[in-house]
């Protein structure tokens, strides 16, 4: 149900305590033997909040011993990267990471000044390190990405630069759970003034080698041609300093739209649910970008800690990210001459079909994975994919060269990629999103949730083909049951119907209590309704 709030300013007095927040992060103990106040890697790393106890110190100097530990058994003795956004919890987060790596004579490298650093930066910074160097480097990036104010996150990324797969994150949280069980008695730290006098800590430039890079991956020079007026919004995160930087290099008319850190997010209008959320694809959320896209040739904002886009012009509006997803990959395999056949375009299975269309027109396969960008980061990594995609407005994409770039999703270089599409074709994102439903069929997409209590998740992620007895979905006979995704044969953690017209997918929410049903129709808005309605009733029958 959509709240009144969305979409507007967000009361003062409904905005975040920061000094609560910040006392609640060193002196609240989490219960160990609580699950909600365990260490839980989802599909992003551990997400949580200080005041609901699963995110303070204790969960953060856990993990961070884990991370140390996991890096000297599998030998990674180069650098470890360390970003942040600008959520509250972030700079405390990164100083007792801080405190533990010195402590376990571990070299990491932070921003020069204190400065935020992008999730796609602290990626490429990890990359050219192991271009170059036989010891492999890797990173931490302390996020809870488009998240609360309230919350605070943490990911692991190992040497090839993207999310740590859960070969690798389970391993880190069976650890720093028990850690947390022995009273953090395992953690070896020092003071944090130790940490930044010791040898183990340096200062690094994630910005610069960024930005002057960019060429190789954007047609910068296409962009500054164009001439055209332009507007970023990092919606109070991570990446304010870099469009600052890309501004002053590229000599770009570009207005940077509310440059300044405001830990309350005060500025921000509230998402469907009536939160605070920063959350670049949500319409509610850029409500106050999009009602200026007619003053811009083209807007665009990312969320705290940039790995994410959403674009909106004067036409479009906010462009809903499967469109964008849909124009970019036609883009990239039509214009840029290593993006060969060979290459792959990979995409979650709760990404539109309208995607497939388009790469079935160019003669290009499609690797379709389960949610979560780390199923990207291989493939990506060794040039097998030349693109990467999923729904919720995350993608990375090769250089020009067909060289890798980053191998998480990097919301900055699809803001400027946008920019490249409408100064190379003249035409607006929207109305070439238009001629693919000309040609491929309209799509109608929707993504609904449901409240599930923890049993409820456990039967939705343990369903299989025989949870399926009809023959038909929506009018159509059933063309495929899937609990493993058709790319990588990875389980899906839920299960995918596909007709000739029409998917739905059923999933539990891997950190809140809810389920979400996916579902696209090519036939009518009705029908994806009805669908909906289908999914709806097999849960419920399920959950008898």
């Amino acid at each position: 149900m959509l709240s009144p709030s969305a979409g507007k300013p967000v009361p003062k007095n409904e905005l975040v305590n920061v000094a609560s927040l910040l006392s609640a992060y060193y002196e609240y103990t989490p219960n160990s033997a609580i699950e909600a106040e365990k260490v839980v890697f989802g599909t992003s790393g551990h997400r949580g909040g200080a005041l609901k106890k699963s995110f303070n110190e204790a969960h953060v100097l856990a993990i961070a011993q884990a991370v140390c530990e996991y890096k000297k058994e599998k030998g990674y003795n180069g650098v470890l990267y360390i970003g942040k956004d600008t959520h509250a919890l972030s700079t405390p987060a990164q100083m007792s990471t801080l405190r533990v790596c010195a402590a376990n004579g571990v070299h990491v490298a932070i921003s020069k000044e204190d400065a935020y650093t992008p999730t796609p930066l602290v990626s490429f910074a990890i990359l050219e390190h192991n271009r170059t160097s036989d010891e492999a480097a890797d990173g931490i990036v302390i996020t809870p990405s488009h998240n609360p104010p309230q919350d605070g996150g943490f990911k692991y990324n190992p040497p090839n630069g993207g999310p740590a797969d859960t070969d690798v994150t389970s391993v880190i949280e069976k650890r720093a759970n028990e850690i947390l069980q022995n009273a953090l008695k395992d953690v070896k730290t020092v003071s944090y003034e130790e940490a930044l006098a010791s040898e183990y800590v340096c200062e690094h430039d994630f910005i610069e080698p960024y930005v002057e890079a960019l060429g190789e991956i954007v047609d910068m020079q296409a962009v500054q041609k164009a001439n055209f007026k332009m507007a970023a919004h990092p919606l109070g995160g991570s990446s304010i300093e870099v469009y600052e930087r890309i501004k002053s290099c590229y000599g770009l008319e570009l207005e940077i739209i509310h440059p300044y850190v405001d830990f309350t997010f005060s500025f921000m209008t509230a998402d469907h649910d009536g939160k605070i959320r920063m959350d670049c694809s949500s319409p509610y959320a850029m409500a106050s970008l999009v009602q200026l896209k007619e003053q811009y040739d083209l807007a665009f904002g990312n969320d705290t800690d940039s790995d994410r886009h959403g674009i909106v012009t004067p036409k479009g509006g906010l462009i809903n990210p499967n469109h964008y997803l849909s124009v970019a990959v036609w883009y990239l395999f039509t214009h840029r001459k290593n993006f060969t056949k060979d290459l792959k375009v990979g995409k979650t299975l709760v990404s539109s079909s309208m995607i497939e269309r388009v790469c079935q027109s160019l003669g290009v396969n499609i690797y379709e994975v389960p949610v979560g960008f780390k199923w990207f980061a291989d493939g990506l990594f060794d040039g097998r994919l030349g693109f990467g995609g999923e729904e919720s407005a995350g993608a990375a994409y090769l250089r020009q060269n067909g060289r890798v770039w980053t191998t998480d999703k990097d919301g900055i270089i699809m803001t400027l990629l946008a920019a490249e599409i409408m100064a190379v074709t003249g035409k607006d994102i929207a109305d070439i999103y238009a001629e693919f439903e000309e040609k491929f069929g309209r799509s109608y997409y929707a993504r609904i949730d449901a409240p599930a209590t923890a049993e409820q998740k456990k039967i939705l992620k343990n369903m299989n083909e025989d949870s399926v007895t009809a023959e038909t979905f929506g009018g159509e006979k059933i063309e495929k049951i899937l609990t493993r995704a058709d790319g990588n044969g990875a389980p899906i953690g839920g299960l995918k119907i596909v007709t000739a017209n029409a998917w739905v997918a059923m999933r539990p929410s891997g950190t809140e209590e809810i389920y979400k049903i996916y579902a696209e129709s090519f036939i009518s808005e009705e029908h994806l309704k009805s669908i909906q309605k289908e999914a709806q009733k097999m849960m419920q029958e399920l959950f008898l």
